[in-house]
């Protein structure tokens, strides 16, 4: 029965570090893409 804890415990970890990897990297091209936005609005002020 504690092999089958320590498995799914394990299991879970590893899920759990993966999904944190997932949110990390879309918050980073969410930001990006924040960045992009700003440069091109701030572009396009100038040329008005």
């Amino acid at each position: 029965m504690a092999k089958k804890f320590l498995g799914l415990g394990a299991v879970l970890a590893v899920m759990g570090l993966a999904a944190c990897e997932t949110v990390q990297g879309a918050g980073r091209d969410i930001s990006t893409a924040g960045q992009v936005i700003q440069s091109e609005s701030a572009q396009a002020q100038v040329g008005m």
